[in-house]
């Protein structure tokens, strides 16, 4: 780890690129992306009960119970490597979960330093959907029109086979589009009274969205920071 706090959670509706920033801002500052549908989705690979109830949900668009949810969280943020801080991706989802977390955090002595919306007009995240794949083996995203694997249907990084998932089909992605805007945008409330909310542009280039995010947290990560 680079020793810099960075507690930050990346809000946003489905496809506005919270794992391909959490993934990066992870890696800059050395703290772990904690992407609960990932976490979801591996525990019920593997056949976990959890895990596979967890998916039940995910594949109909609908939002993981709390209790499964919180306590998975909670888990998470008690190993080693959540010490200095985390990037969450995809938690909390309501108010209720947001309040949950911050007890926790409150609990382990923690403190959030920013909650960052990535906006994206809903056309937008519409078509980003219905033409992503992703990797069954790895959990690698791409875009079938800006950023496709190198051979069909086959992962740049590991060669697994790639699938187009349940919950990214046109009917699906609509209706998880409306519970995002029906159950998970009062965050924004929630964190824009707190304080914490930060808002960027997430139609702009990659490197953009996480300049801009940086900024709005201003924390450097420690390379960054050196005069």
């Amino acid at each position: 780890m680079n020793g810099r706090e960075f507690r930050v959670i990346l809000l946003g509706p489905p496809g506005a690129g919270k794992g391909t920033q959490a993934r990066r801002l992870a890696a800059a500052f050395g703290v772990p992306q904690i992407a609960t549908g990932d976490m979801f989705r591996s525990a019920g690979a593997m056949g976990a009960a959890m895990g596979l109830a967890a998916k039940q949900y995910m594949d109909k668009g609908e939002l993981v119970p709390d209790d499964v949810t919180i306590g998975v969280v909670e888990e998470r943020l008690n190993q080693p490597d959540a010490s200095n801080g985390f990037i969450m991706d995809g938690f909390p989802r309501t108010p209720q979960q947001a309040t949950a977390l911050d007890a926790l955090l409150a609990r382990i002595h923690q403190r959030l330093q920013a909650a960052v919306e990535i906006q994206v007009p809903r056309s937008e995240l519409v078509h980003r959907l219905t033409i992503r794949w992703w990797c069954s083996v790895c959990q690698a995203t791409y875009s079938m029109e800006s950023a496709p694997p190198l051979v069909a249907k086959v992962c740049d990084r590991c060669s697994g086979r790639l699938i187009q998932r349940n919950d990214d089909s046109a009917t699906t992605v609509a209706h998880r589009l409306d519970v995002y805007e029906r159950q998970t945008s009062p965050l924004i409330a929630y964190y824009q009274g707190a304080g914490l909310l930060k808002r960027v542009d997430g139609t702009r280039g990659i490197d953009e969205v996480y300049d801009a995010i940086v900024r709005a947290v201003g924390v450097a990560p420690a390379q960054e920071a050196a005069p």
